[in-house]
């Protein structure tokens, strides 16, 4: 990743205004945005990376996005479940705001489904505790 770039933080910021708030932190030397206290996207390198999942995915292919990857071990590329904003919105803020939001709402689908799982976990270990 590169490094860290606040010129293109404050871009971001006025490219993304129609989500309203947003918070930059340093992640692995580049930056990630976040909205409402979720990461829903990272910076690197002058791109904007947007959180997807298997609902996402295949718009963002179809318009031409790619997978964030990394070289891992023994050469191998390892990918995250982070897309190029689309091409097309790099110049159309609004289209990079319809984006993004699908972008929170994936964030907000991996919140809402680690917190279940947890809760899950917390029922079952409380059942188990009652039954010794």
């Amino acid at each position: 990743m590169a490094a860290r770039d606040p010129d293109f933080e404050e871009w971001v910021r006025e490219h993304l205004a129609g989500l309203g708030p947003l918070e930059f932190k340093r992640m692995f030397g580049a930056g990630a945005v976040y909205s409402h206290g979720l990461i829903f996207a990272l910076l690197d390198d002058g791109l904007i990376w947007l959180k997807a999942d298997e609902t996402t995915v295949p718009a963002l292919e179809a318009a031409g996005s790619r997978q964030f990857t990394y070289p891992g071990k023994d050469g191998a590329v390892m990918g995250l479940g982070y897309w190029s904003l689309p091409e097309s919105a790099v110049d159309d803020p609004d289209e990079a705001v319809r984006w993004a939001r699908e972008a929170i709402d994936v964030a907000l689908r991996k919140a809402a489904a680690k917190t279940a799982k947890s809760r899950k976990g917390g029922a079952a270990n409380a059942d188990i505790k009652s039954r010794s």
